[in-house]
């Protein structure tokens, strides 16, 4: 099996089990970055067609902070204002929308479009402040 199909069954299943145990915060070290790794880090990493194109990585925290040319990815507390969630929910013109999974994409990649619990966790880790925890 895929090694990335095989972390993102691992990741929906630890999605789960954040919802089972009732956690009420979320981590951006134990679940956020997690999916940022599998999902986005082979194009958003110091050399990849994503930085090249957007200026945005997923290498660490400060990285994910720092934003894109245009301004930041996260505005803490808002996960509907961040530009993060934004593309990875399908809330934008599918052009843009991330990880690429579509002909219409501009980006040459081509990722798995995350999953429910995967977009949701990133944004109440948005909405909770996007702590560095």
């Amino acid at each position: 099996m895929n090694v990335k199909l095989l972390f993102s069954i691992a990741l929906i299943g630890l999605s789960l089990q954040i919802a089972a145990c009732g956690r009420s915060e979320v981590s951006f070290s134990a679940d956020v970055q997690p999916i940022l790794e599998v999902a986005c880090l082979e194009c958003h990493n110091n050399t990849g067609e994503g930085v090249a194109a957007s200026g945005f990585s997923v290498i660490d925290y400060a990285a994910v902070m720092k934003g894109t040319k245009l301004g930041p990815a996260v505005i803490p507390g808002s996960s509907i204002s961040s530009t993060l969630y934004r593309v990875i929910a399908g809330k934008t013109d599918p052009e843009i929308r991330m990880p690429p999974h579509h002909d219409e994409s501009l980006a040459e990649g081509r990722g798995v479009s995350l999953g429910a619990e995967q977009i949701e966790i990133i944004g109440v880790w948005i909405d909770q402040g996007a702590k560095n925890n």
